[in-house]
């Protein structure tokens, strides 16, 4: 995993003369990958799987994000709470998209950004949003011989992505320039191939919608266990386990009715957004 430690790198805190100066300790934010969480759908409601359709849990093997935000009310337009952490941007493919060259991957448990608690505005938020940018993670495949092997796949859940290259196991795919949402790439057996998947189908659970709508971009919203509360004199570490829903976030047509993807039989993949988000505060 590409794993860095972020310090101050795209922070953006707000309301910096109300801040905590003589705090010691740092935000620290962790990803999980939660197999077993509820599966929701774009307006964070439970869902089933569709009739006709299939699913699997991917086998996580790396994640980064783009932009973290604290709200104290859930209902607060994007960008009017405290943002954390913004990642680089850039116009080299023509529009405006995020910067693969500088995404923060990291694994199962591994640390994403570290944030000083003396920059942070005192207050208490119970709700967060991240948006999620990169994904890549194991899924099992029936080829035309009928037999099942493991593949690799990494897609692209920002809303455009300028990408020089990315690697799948030891395979490079190059693409020198900007990918939209739901763009990915796939290694098996040593060969390589890339898609896209249509306009809109990545799901991106977000119970305020109706308030706070996020058109063309994958940020989830979510809430802690308890209010997320800064204050002046912390000296420790404030520790948080992001929890990201897995269950069945793979999801195909599923042709066959087998269960088991199978692109041969044009079994196309309809999502790869994740399925829920939801943060504890570590004891």
């Amino acid at each position: 995993m590409n794993m860095v430690r972020l310090c101050c790198v795209g922070l953006m805190a707000l309301g910096m003369s109300a801040c905590n100066p003589e705090s010691e300790g740092d935000l620290v934010f962790k990803f999980h990958f939660d197999g077993e969480g509820e599966r929701l759908n774009n307006l964070g409601v439970a869902e089933a799987m569709p009739e006709g359709h299939a699913g699997q849990d991917p086998a996580f093997r790396g994640l980064s994000a783009h932009y973290i935000e604290l709200m104290a009310d859930p209902f607060a337009p994007v960008g009017d709470g405290l943002i954390l952490y913004q990642g680089a941007e850039t116009t080299l493919g023509g529009g405006a998209a995020i910067d693969f060259r500088g995404a923060v991957i990291v694994g199962e448990g591994e640390e994403f950004a570290r944030i000083p608690l003396r920059d942070l505005t005192s207050g208490s938020y119970p709700y967060f949003r991240i948006s999620l940018s990169y994904q890549n993670f194991d899924v099992d495949l029936k080829a035309e011989n009928g037999e099942v092997y493991p593949t690799t796949l990494a897609s692209f859940v920002g809303y455009n992505t300028y990408i020089e290259s990315f690697t799948l196991n030891e395979e490079t795919i190059e693409v020198n320039g900007n990918k939209l949402q739901g763009y990915w790439g796939l290694e098996i057996l040593g060969n390589t191939l890339q898609g896209q998947t249509p306009e809109g189908a990545t799901t991106v659970p977000n119970p305020f919608w109706d308030s706070a709508p996020i058109p063309q971009s994958c940020i989830v919203t979510g809430a802690f266990d308890k209010p997320l509360t800064f204050s002046e004199d912390m000296d420790d570490d404030v520790v948080l386990n992001v929890h990201i829903t897995t269950n069945q976030s793979f999801e195909w047509i599923d042709v066959i009715p087998d269960g088991v993807w199978e692109p041969s039989a044009d079994e196309d993949v309809v999502d790869m957004g994740t399925r829920g988000i939801r943060a504890e505060i570590e004891e």
